[in-house]
């Protein structure tokens, strides 16, 4: 395979295949958007994503329950209606006593929560299917747990490095200034580093929040910045006298 610098010294079946990766990567990036929304909305009670639904997510409400802050947030949906929602609510606040969970939750969550809430939907997710497990979840909500930040940090570490490797191999094909290339290649990867780290600090501290969403934000604009300059110079753009290197 011949070696090349630029675009203008690639293949169209070259060509071809980066666009195709960096579609494919564009629209995957957009549905992770989208699973961030839905996973972290709603959870201090109104619609949308706010800095509030972030601040619970890692630091905790501090004054309901774990299983109570579930239900009023991301799980709310996953309920038939709001009778059911109050009656889990009815339950934990009178004491979360053995035999009202039999008689009235036990159904509840055995319709509409064990096929994920279970060792054998294979998640990692607490457990519903017997009552010290639910119990468990009415202690005082702190918010995301370290061995679930460290389970999640290195996920993300791995996956999203190998992703921004990736498309920055393709954007270092675009003719710029050697100095904007660099800084542009390495952003990313500091933008992701700041991001993790942050998840941790706002555990701690709440206020916080707001570093962990500036930081996913320049993120995804470093990220979506290469990619479109990538696609562009791929098929648009005419080589000039710029001074490029790898």
């Amino acid at each position: 395979m011949p070696k090349f610098k630029r675009f203008a010294d690639a293949s169209v079946s070259e060509k071809i295949l980066d666009s195709m990766f960096l579609v494919t990567i564009g629209f995957a990036y957009l549905f992770a958007l989208l699973n961030l929304y839905y996973t972290h909305q709603g959870r201090d009670g109104e619609p949308g994503l706010s800095v509030k639904d972030v601040q619970l997510a890692y630091y905790g409400s501090h004054n309901q329950t774990r299983l109570g802050a579930a239900i009023n947030g991301p799980m709310e949906s996953n309920l038939p209606n709001l009778a059911a929602k109050q009656t889990i609510l009815d339950w934990i606040n009178n004491g979360a006593k053995e035999e009202e969970f039999h008689e009235k939750v036990e159904p509840i969550m055995q319709e509409n929560c064990i096929m994920c809430h279970s060792a054998e939907s294979g998640m990692s997710i607490p457990h519903f299917t017997s009552y010290a497990n639910v119990v468990a979840m009415t202690e005082m909500d702190t918010g995301a747990t370290i061995p679930a930040l460290v389970r999640v940090s290195h996920i993300h570490l791995f996956g999203i490095a190998f992703i921004l490797f990736f498309v920055g191999r393709i954007f270092i094909l675009c003719e710029m200034p050697v100095w904007l290339k660099r800084v542009t290649v390495a952003i990313p990867f500091m933008f992701l580093l700041m991001d993790i780290v942050s998840w941790y600090i706002t555990k701690i501290m709440p206020g916080f929040a707001y570093v962990v969403i500036a930081n996913g934000a320049l993120m995804g604009i470093a990220f979506g910045g290469q990619l479109l300059t990538s696609l562009y110079q791929m098929w648009f753009y005419k080589p000039g006298s710029v001074p490029v290197e790898m």
